[in-house]
């Protein structure tokens, strides 16, 4: 006889409150899927937003990025799915799991703000990724270990990307005390 969903819910809100506290690859990389909803979230917003000489230029990007940000929750979350692990799928686990924020005065920014919040969004991203790869490889899951690396790849180089759009070097701003 096959459990009911409610009783594989509950034990599924048991599970991840349990790896969330220990914390394992699985709750990390949920992390990951968590902020890469917010990112495309975010990314749509600036889409339709963005104003300026390079608007046009902007817009076609920042749309790249979306697309980009989707193809990877939908990766990593499959890999997820592979590894028999738990995978964020509410909004309320989105928002419960998410680094990343929204806000809606963010379409009234410029552009060099909104290039500037997304060079630290990928590197916010880069923490959970790191810390997610490590667990990966201390728990023997290399292909979910791989997985993230790739991402961990793809952010550093939208990261450079971006700050040079600024003028800046890839690290720029995000290594060093802010003086405030």
């Amino acid at each position: 006889m096959t459990e009911k969903p409610q009783a594989l819910y509950e034990a599924e809100v048991k599970q991840a409150d349990i790896d969330h506290h220990t914390p394992t690859a699985g709750a990390m990389t949920g992390h990951i899927v968590a902020n890469l909803v917010v990112l495309e979230n975010k990314l749509l917003q600036a889409k339709w937003y963005v104003k300026g000489v390079q608007r046009i230029t902007l817009a076609s990007l920042l749309s790249d990025l979306y697309d980009e940000a989707l193809t990877q929750k939908l990766t990593i979350g499959q890999a997820l799915v592979d590894e028999g692990l738990l995978v964020p799928t509410t909004t309320a686990e989105f928002e419960e799991y998410a680094m990343l924020t929204e806000a809606g005065v963010n379409k009234y920014q410029s552009a060099d703000y909104l290039i500037d919040m997304f060079v630290h969004d990928y590197d916010t991203e880069n923490l959970f990724i790191t810390r997610a790869i490590a667990l990966s490889e201390k728990e023997q899951r290399p292909v979910l270990a791989l997985k993230l690396t790739f991402l961990l790849g793809q952010n550093n180089h939208r990261i450079a990307e971006l700050q040079a759009l600024l003028g800046n070097s890839p690290r720029t701003g995000l290594d060093e005390e802010d003086e405030d």
